[in-house]
């Protein structure tokens, strides 16, 4: 790999020549353009407004415009003796945890090759280090006309160092959060966790630009005068309008694409969804009428029972009463016979 940047790792006063090389490539497809009648490319030329002529790439260097518009020329010479000890030099200012490093913050990321075999001792000495701190090294170094923030750890047997924006370039996400209310039911977070669990774990070494290697058959099929491949239909989509059934159906076919189905029990067996509220509100109307109707009927059980034990207890009473009646009439009846021979004789 081809070193970019030669200069040296500051680690208080060891001093360690390194060599920086990219770590990362790009593998995007470039586009050159042109002219649609003809094809013929499009190219920007640089030319000198003064003069009025086209210049070449070793006539053009750096200068400041001031707010008045003078042009002050800068030269690789002026900016190679910047005042600042971190001109050639990766400078380390700190170890500090892993964690406390913003992801925001990285940029483009660098191997830091030893350069040379009197590098190679203190290189690894630094390595070992930092492995068994557990901790990365916060530096500042100056690159491209500027002095950056790196941030510096091991990977296998090297070290590698990103590129980190100041904390001031990092914009507060201040108004990105919804700001309306949203209240979080408990089974739609289960829901969640289970669609989660059901997607798993993947490895990065298996996934890959599928945007490139389409484009790829695109401009082979051109190139060899085929007609290119047609794009599959999208899938039909439509609005979220509910949420757990959405979360419900993503876990279902999470499922059915691994040849998985849904377990017997637990927060992530996927159900149908309960009816909408009003379903719900008819249903517990007739509900609460048929309840009605069994506790009317409950108590108007009783109250035939009652009604009948007093009806049958006045019909004993009224026999009793028209027994007694009956039986003071015949002795009633008994006496004045009795009373009336002995006249009916006397008479006589």
């Amino acid at each position: 790999m081809r070193s970019i940047w030669n200069g040296a790792i500051s680690f208080g006063l060891v001093s360690i020549p390194i060599k920086l090389v990219n770590a990362t490539e790009s593998h995007s497809i470039s586009f050159r353009q042109i002219h649609t009648e003809d094809n013929g490319r499009i190219r920007y030329r640089k030319v000198c407004e003064l003069e009025d002529r086209e210049v070449s790439q070793a006539e053009i260097g750096k200068a400041y415009e001031d707010a008045d518009g003078t042009i002050i020329p800068i030269t690789d010479d002026d900016l190679s003796h910047l005042p600042i000890p971190t001109a050639r030099t990766i400078e380390i200012v700190a170890f500090v945890p892993g964690d406390r490093i913003d992801p925001l913050q990285m940029g483009a990321a660098y191997y830091l090759a030893a350069g040379g075999a009197p590098a190679a001792k203190p290189y690894t000495l630094l390595r070992e280090a930092l492995k068994r701190s557990n901790k990365v090294a916060i530096a500042k170094y100056a690159l491209r006309g500027r002095e950056r923030l790196g941030m510096l750890r091991v990977i296998g047997d090297a070290i590698a160092m990103h590129g980190l924006l100041w904390p001031d370039e990092v914009r507060a996400p201040e108004g990105v959060a919804p700001d309306a209310h949203v209240t979080i039911r408990d089974k739609e977070l289960d829901l969640a966790d289970a669609l989660m669990d059901t997607l798993g774990e993947v490895d990065l070494e298996d996934l890959h630009d599928e945007y490139r290697e389409a484009l790829e058959e695109v401009i082979a099929a051109k190139a060899s005068g085929e007609a290119p491949p047609e794009a599959p239909e999208p899938a039909a989509g439509g609005k979220v309008l509910d949420l757990m059934a959405a979360l419900e159906n993503s876990v279902r076919a999470a499922r059915e694409s691994r040849g998985e189905t849904a377990p017997s029990g637990g927060p992530a067996e996927v159900r149908p969804m309960p009816r909408r509220a009003a379903p719900k509100a008819a249903g517990g109307k007739k509900s609460t009428s048929t309840a009605k109707k069994t506790t009317t009927a409950k108590k108007a059980e009783p109250a035939r029972k009652s009604t009948s034990k007093t009806a049958s207890k006045t019909a004993q009473g009224a026999k009793k009463t028209a027994a007694a009646k009956s039986t003071a009439t015949k002795s009633t009846a008994k006496k004045t016979a009795a009373k009336k021979t002995p006249s009916r004789k006397r008479t006589a």
